[in-house]
């Protein structure tokens, strides 16, 4: 059994990117918008269109305060900063980010001895025996069901919202997904066991038939977190850690921490987090 010890490094701002509830008659939905507070029905989702044409993400942070104002469209974290936590504001961000949503979810491996929801005795998609439970194919469910998790919660603010059918299983369209990778989530120092975790989340959504899934993180804590891994070369990058719209331009060369292209850049607008479409 490898060691538990975890990865303690500075967490990044979080903010997710991709590609290309309330119950019915519960009532108005109050978006706050950039200094402007509006009110949207549940039963009218934003639009995703805009003037300013930049993207900006959010997550459980902004849930008390305001949201960026005219999103060419919105990324949202379904998460509260962990894997098997809700996002307590996700409805009213769904209703913000528009039709045209993306949505990001936080990834973690703290191991057996740490974790409460460790699938130990799970039978599938892999199995994770109770006499031996730190084990790749241990490490592939946990990802699977975090990922399963985060995706259950999505459903549930898309039901809440009226725009989705009680009881659905599926969002009502498909939404391109970004995996959070960061080190200010629990790691272990086996990139091995971390990559079939990542693995197993990829999995769960590829099996939901979503948009397309991505990588949020940086080079270093990609490198920290899974040795560098190219297993996910045929994932698209979303990379974090630029202050200025400049930077995150020039971040957008070469490929990206996953090996596969590099498709937004992340960086500071007005203490807002936006993101450049490389």
């Amino acid at each position: 059994m490898p060691p538990n010890r975890l990865l303690a490094l500075p967490v990044l701002a979080l903010a997710l990117l991709a590609f290309p509830s309330l119950a019915a008659g519960a009532g108005p939905i109050s978006v706050q918008i950039d200094q402007r507070p509006t009110t949207v029905r549940s039963s009218s989702p934003s639009s995703s269109s805009s003037s300013s044409g930049t993207v900006y993400d959010i997550s459980y942070p902004q849930c008390d305060a305001r949201y960026p104002r005219d999103p060419a469209f919105g990324i949202v974290g379904v998460n509260g900063g962990i894997v098997f936590s809700p996002n307590r504001c996700l409805a009213s961000q769904i209703v913000w980010a528009g039709a045209g949503a993306q949505l990001y979810a936080n990834t973690a491996n703290p191991g057996p001895q740490l974790s409460t929801h460790w699938p130990t005795g799970q039978t599938t998609p892999r199995t994770c025996s109770a006499g031996s439970p730190d084990t790749l194919d241990c490490a592939y469910d946990y990802g699977w069901n975090a990922a399963a998790d985060s995706y259950r919660t999505a459903v549930d603010a898309y039901v809440a919202l009226g725009q989705a059918p009680a009881g659905a299983t599926r969002t009502p369209t498909a939404k391109t997904w970004w995996l959070d990778v960061e080190t200010g989530n629990s790691w272990r120092n086996d990139s091995a066991r971390n990559v079939a975790v990542l693995q197993g989340a990829v999995a769960y959504l590829k099996s939901v038939e979503v948009a397309g899934v991505g990588f949020y993180s940086t080079g270093y804590q990609w490198g920290q977190i899974t040795g560098g891994s190219q297993a996910f070369a045929v994932h698209a990058s979303w990379v974090a850690g630029a202050q200025t719209l400049r930077t995150a331009k020039r971040f957008c060369s070469g490929s990206g921490f996953t090996g596969g292209p590099i498709v937004l850049t992340q960086y500071i607008v007005s203490g807002f987090d936006a993101d450049y479409r490389c």
